[in-house]
């Protein structure tokens, strides 16, 4: 589809494989890798177990990756998962998936993550911790302004702020592994003060999916990649290769420049490391890369967000405002301002940090079920050809819905009561769902 020749209701295909690949290094680097690590080092018992977790994590997303590769060949159309489930699964899946989602977390995520921009933002620059509501309100203002004009300009700033991030990463590596005069023999050292038993390892891998989340953003766009079967694929691998290698490495800069220990017993990995060698400037400067690195999150997140809005409110599982295409600028105009604007709220009240946690567990249900479309797929639609087919089917996708299976089963052991929650929030979405048909049934009357 060429933009001369397609109708003003639909999206422009005007995302090629570099802005696709931004777009994937973009949703899954955010603060994680600024933190957690630390986290990860408390749980083992040296460099060697950290780094082999944080590759493992890697080739499990990996799986995932190319498992949405083949389901966004098949379906290069905006809404991403919602859509996958309501093809496969039948529309009230695809509504808990979309009020669980598109209506709490990805507008809470925004809110969170902007807070968190915010943070860093106001530390940068010096201002009181006061600022920061305003600050997190305006980048949200910003970001949902800049998307009003289309893909096109949604991309140059996802562009422009995933460059900042990787030079954040690098500058980083630069530090750990040449500036701050430390030994890679620190890498496998063993760390006496920490054990890891097999429970330990479980809460060590939590963090690290955790932190590789956030990818299928670009699924959730398909209906602007240009070249959407060739493209698709390609930007999705070469995107989270890219997330494997930065993780990897920055593991790598803090274990030769901090020790296993050093990370161990950090609760800010990256500005203590600059802080050694810069002092307090250093902090300031990893400041700056981390709120350029969230705000760029923010933007993917909003833009990711309001296709799968806009989808639901075309197929009138929302208000059908919400499902208009701009046709100027071919962007979903009313379903950005709807999300940007919630996402305002729950920052001013400060209730995201809650809502996010409550639908974790619903977030990774959605992983599951929308990569156990791609069965339903094969069986339906096996005998026509597809540009791509994941490679080692059925391997690879059972091996990734049985791992986020398992991903969810720790998490409702580790916190009952936020899982508890994201369950009851799924379940209050059947009546609403009835309520809502109800209403369009008496509406069209």
């Amino acid at each position: 589809m060429t933009d001369e020749t397609s109708s003003s209701s639909t999206y422009l295909r005007r995302l090629g494989i570099w802005s696709g690949a931004a777009i994937v290094v973009g949703g899954v680097i955010g603060s994680g890798i600024f933190r957690t690590p630390a986290t990860v080092a408390e749980r083992t018992a040296s460099g060697l177990p950290l780094l082999a977790l944080w590759v493992a994590g890697g080739l499990l997303t990996l799986a995932g990756v190319l498992c949405y590769g083949e389901l966004g060949s098949r379906r290069p159309h905006a809404g991403g998962i919602y859509l996958y489930l309501r093809e496969a699964f039948g529309s009230l899946p695809a509504f808990l998936f979309g009020w669980t989602m598109a209506l709490i977390n990805y507008p809470g995520s925004v809110a969170a993550v902007a807070a968190t921009f915010a943070d860093y933002f106001c530390r940068a620059t010096g201002l009181p911790p006061l600022w920061s509501s305003p600050v997190a309100v305006g980048a949200i203002f910003f970001i949902v302004g800049v998307n009003l004009f289309g893909i096109r300009a949604g991309a140059w700033l996802v562009n422009v702020f995933t460059l900042l991030k990787l030079a954040a990463i690098a500058m980083l590596l630069v530090v750990g592994l040449v500036l701050a005069h430390g030994h890679f023999g620190g890498v496998i050292a063993p760390d006496p003060a920490h054990h890891a038993s097999g429970g330990a390892w479980i809460g060590a891998i939590l963090p690290v999916l955790f932190t590789y989340g956030g990818f299928h953003y670009l699924n959730d766009m398909a209906g602007e990649v240009r070249d959407p079967q060739r493209t698709l694929p390609r930007a999705l691998t070469l995107g989270l290769l890219g997330v494997v290698a930065c993780y990897v490495l920055a593991n790598i800069a803090y274990l030769v420049g901090m020790g296993h220990a050093g990370l161990a017993a950090s609760k800010a990995p990256a500005a203590d490391l600059m802080s050694h060698i810069f002092g307090p400037r250093g902090a300031t400067i990893m400041a700056i890369g981390i709120a350029c690195s969230t705000f760029g999150y923010c933007s993917i997140a909003i833009a990711g967000g309001a296709r799968v809005l806009q989808t639901m409110g075309a197929d009138g599982m929302f208000f059908r405002s919400v499902g208009q295409i701009e046709p100027r600028w071919r962007a979903p105009q009313v379903a950005l301002v709807v999300l940007g604007l919630w996402a305002i709220v729950l920052v001013i009240t400060g209730t995201f940090d809650q809502l996010v946690n409550y639908t974790t567990v619903g977030e990774w249900l959605g992983h599951a079920f929308g990569i156990a479309t791609l069965f339903w797929y094969r069986r339906q639609f096996g005998a026509q050809s597809s540009p791509y087919r994941v490679p080692l089917y059925p391997l690879l996708p059972l091996v990734f819905v049985c791992t986020v299976l398992g991903v969810i089963i720790a998490t409702v052991i580790d916190t009952p009561r936020d899982a508890g929650m994201s369950v009851v929030i799924i379940v209050l979405g059947i009546p609403v769902y009835a309520l809502w048909r109800r209403w369009q049934q008496r509406a069209s009357a």
